[in-house]
């Protein structure tokens, strides 16, 4: 009976998901077509952009929309504009009362109008006096020369709400419109990489272009969104629960017991658009060796005990061989091989340098808005009135030391200590102020010790008279929320073991994985993947690959144009994918190969079906 209602409330989850999805996508496609004729029209200018934003009950800045629109942005598309709507959240009533409560620090429910004047005329997107006079001049939230923040919330809130409903119910009445299915939410990868080559990919048997490849007699009958496609293809695997961490061993104690190993620590951080970033590291090889690579989640002594979110998040490596330019990397290989959570790669590698690009689909580190009951407490007063740290902020603080402590020696060198401040703050620390940490701050040999980095804290605190603001943001930006959990970051440690000389890493860069990931992780697919010829195109190929835990599928466009590519997952079973969407759509540049999705189980104790139809429009 128990085992019934599970499975009952896993269903309604499941709808309730594809409920929400379905609802986000209708939403997409009614501001898009109150502003443009058709989803296959583009966006051409920034007001434009701003339009059709703001008719999906957004309210862009100046400052958000020279993020998606930059010097060299000359069209979006409604794949581009999918993407945009799932990173600019739209804000909620709590939110936008917080940000009201900074102003309104008596927390009287009312900001004089003169006050608000100087901040919106000063401050962000300044505005003009007219602009603020409009503002204040409205009868249903100003009176006395004051502006009721809370009424002015409700009014916003629902105007948002009606620009959205207007432009469902034009889509709604009208079926011209209604007939169109273009939409899509753009994966990690938005733009295509370039192919080298032109020639047709060797391993496709165009025998068998419009028929199933075996095992993939369950794949149902091409969806009613995609019966008007010119050509479809459709792939299905079958995965039985818990069967993707059962692979054979990637390392054996007995034979490599005499190898030499060094290892470092990295961590992937979600931005607040969604990009995900990491540190990036170089490999020195004295010479050739059979080599032992791993990468894995860190898990954290001090966290033992709480929720880890992020020891279910995959991770991967790809190794790429150095050349003349960087801009010009090989790929040697990635960590294909599983043993629960840790993924690697045994083989040779010759003498020389190589870049470690980690990797992670997205599936599982990504952004979700959960309610916090109440705001932890980082700061209390002793009762001579000092400042000191609270036993849950001093634990986090030891948690972020052991993952920012790249080496783990116990210590933090300027170096390390450099990637911690640029990740918080933007800014490195120079020689000079690394002394004066000397002088204030406990140190062993030239480094920080975990002492010292947690009386830095306090420093900073009491420098602020006790308002932890700061201190917050910094615990933000390395993916905690605010209960202290660390929800939006995944810290990872990476192990290389060599057979014949000492290996050497270490960390070169904090930042996105660009395009040479971008081109690593297609290529992978490529290597290794099950291509299939979109049916009768010719020249569209759709690569799927299962790498452990996860499904990748890649696109590739050797045709001459630009193609636009439906994905349907709406068969899949107890799958969630990067783009969190069941339906989209992807634009491939002509010449060019794109990651499609990365898929994995939704619960790895059952079983999951992946089953997506890829169809050209």
């Amino acid at each position: 009976g128990s085992q019934k209602a599970t499975h009952s409330e896993n269903a309604q989850g499941k709808k309730s998901q594809h409920a929400e999805e379905a609802i986000f996508y209708m939403n997409c496609r009614a501001a898009y077509l109150t502003v443009l004729k058709s989803s296959l029209e583009n966006i051409k200018s920034k007001e434009q952009l701003s339009l059709v934003l703001q008719q999906a009950g957004r309210n862009p800045s100046q400052k958000t929309i020279n993020k998606y629109w930059t010097s060299q942005t000359t069209s979006l598309n409604f794949d581009d504009f999918c993407a945009i709507l799932k990173k600019e959240k739209p804000p909620t009533k709590n939110e936008l009362l917080e940000a009201f409560g900074k102003i309104d620090r008596d927390k009287a429910g009312y900001i004089l109008h003169d006050e608000l004047c100087k901040i919106l005329t000063t401050r962000g997107d300044k505005m003009t006096w007219e602009e603020v006079s409009s503002i204040t001049k409205q009868a249903d939230f100003n009176c006395n020369g004051k502006l009721d923040y809370n009424k002015f919330c409700e009014l916003y809130l629902s105007t948002s709400e009606q620009c959205c409903k207007a432009a469902r119910a034009r889509l709604e009445t009208d079926p011209r419109l209604r007939q169109q299915h273009f939409g899509s939410q753009t994966g990690n990868f938005p733009e295509g990489i370039t192919l080298p080559g032109t020639k047709p990919s060797p391993r496709v048997s165009r025998k068998s272009d419009h028929k199933l490849a075996k095992g993939d007699s369950r794949a149902p009958s091409r969806p009613s969104s995609a019966q008007s496609s010119k050509a479809s293809t459709s792939t299905t695997v079958t995965v039985a629960a818990s069967s993707s961490r059962s692979t054979k061993l990637i390392m054996e104690p007995d034979t490599m017991k005499e190898w030499q190993c060094a290892q470092s620590k990295g961590c992937f951080y979600l931005e607040e658009d969604g990009e995900i970033i990491s540190h990036k590291y170089r490999l020195h090889l004295a010479q050739r060796s059979a080599v032992c690579i791993t990468i894995k989640p860190l898990s954290i002594p001090q966290a033992e005990g709480k929720s880890c979110h992020w020891l279910s998040v995959d991770t991967a490596l790809f190794i790429l061989k150095e050349s003349e330019t960087q801009e010009n990397l090989q790929l040697v290989s990635f960590t294909e091989l599983q043993n629960e959570e840790m993924f690697g790669w045994r083989g040779e590698l010759g003498a020389g340098v190589y870049w470690l690009l980690p990797f992670t689909t997205g599936c599982r580190l990504r952004k979700v808005r959960t309610q916090i009951p109440g705001e932890a407490k980082l700061l209390w007063r002793d009762e001579d009135g000092e400042l000191a740290l609270t036993k849950e902020f001093r634990a986090a603080l030891l948690d972020i030391f052991e993952t920012i402590d790249l080496d783990g020696n116990g210590l933090l060198s300027l170096e390390e200590y450099n990637f911690f401040e640029l990740r918080t703050s933007g800014e490195k620390c120079d020689q000079e102020a690394w002394a004066v940490c000397k002088e204030n701050f406990e140190m062993k040999k030239n480094e920080l010790t975990r002492q010292g980095f947690l009386d830095l804290n306090l420093m900073e605190a009491n420098d602020r008279d006790g308002d932890p603001w700061d201190l917050w943001v910094t615990l933000l930006s390395l993916g905690y929320n605010k209960a202290l959990e660390m929800t939006e970051a995944c810290p990872f440690v990476i192990a290389i073991c060599a057979e014949r000389c000492k290996p050497r890493i270490k960390a070169i860069s904090l930042e996105a994985g660009g395009s040479q990931l971008s081109r690593a992780v297609c290529r992978s697919v490529l290597n290794k993947g099950e291509p299939k010829v979109l049916g009768g195109s010719g020249n569209i190929f759709i690569y799927t690959y299962r790498s452990g835990s996860r499904i990748t599928s890649v696109i590739e466009n050797q045709s001459e144009n630009k193609v636009i590519i439906h994905v349907n997952n709406e068969q899949s079973k107890n799958c969630l994918n990067n783009r969190g969407l069941m339906v989209f759509a992807v634009e491939v540049a002509p010449k060019s190969m794109m990651v499609s999705q990365h898929v994995m189980a939704l619960n790895e104790q059952e079983e999951w079906i992946y089953s997506c139809v890829h169809s050209l429009v």
